[in-house]
C-alpha cells in the first residue's frame, strides 16, 4: 500500500509548483510595477494591465535589463509609459510585485581634454637614459 502512494507524491509536488507559478503570474498581472534605476535612486511605475502584459514579455528571460538591449521601439514605449504614469519614489512591500528592473544609467560622454605635452623633466631623464644605453 505504501508503494502506491510514493509515485503520486512527485506529481502532487509538481502540481503545487505549477500552482505557485500561476499564482505568481496572476500577482504580477494584477499588481505588478516596473522599477527603473536612475542616478537619483530607484523609481517605480504602475502600468496598466495591457502594459503589464507587454512588460512581462520584455522581462520574460531576465529580471533586470539595461536600456541598451531594448529595441528603439521598446525604449520609446517604456519612455511613454513612464511619462504617462509618472514615477513613485518609494515602494512598500504591499504595493506590488516587480515585473522587472530597467537600468537607466546616464550616458558617459567623453571629455575633451587638451593633448598632453611631455614634461621637460621626463624628456630630459629619458634622453639621458637613452644616451647611457647607447654608450654601453
Amino acid at each position: 500500500m505504501l508503494a502506491l502512494k510514493l509515485p503520486l507524491l512527485p506529481v502532487r509536488v509538481r502540481m503545487f509548483e505549477v500552482g505557485m507559478t500561476v499564482a505568481m503570474w496572476f500577482e504580477k498581472l494584477s499588481r505588478g510595477v516596473l522599477r527603473v534605476l536612475t542616478p537619483t535612486g530607484p523609481r517605480y511605475v504602475r502600468p496598466s494591465l495591457a502594459e503589464r502584459v507587454y512588460l512581462l514579455w520584455i522581462f520574460r528571460n531576465f529580471s533586470t535589463l539595461p536600456v541598451k538591449v531594448l529595441s528603439q521601439r521598446q525604449q520609446s514605449w517604456i519612455n511613454r509609459v513612464c511619462t504617462n504614469h509618472g514615477f513613485t519614489s518609494l515602494l512598500r512591500a504591499s504595493d506590488g510585485t516587480l515585473l522587472g528592473t530597467l537600468e537607466q544609467r546616464p550616458p558617459i560622454e567623453p571629455r575633451n581634454l587638451p593633448p598632453l605635452r611631455p614634461s621637460p623633466a621626463v624628456t630630459e631623464a629619458v634622453t639621458q637614459f637613452a644616451n647611457v644605453e647607447q654608450r654601453s
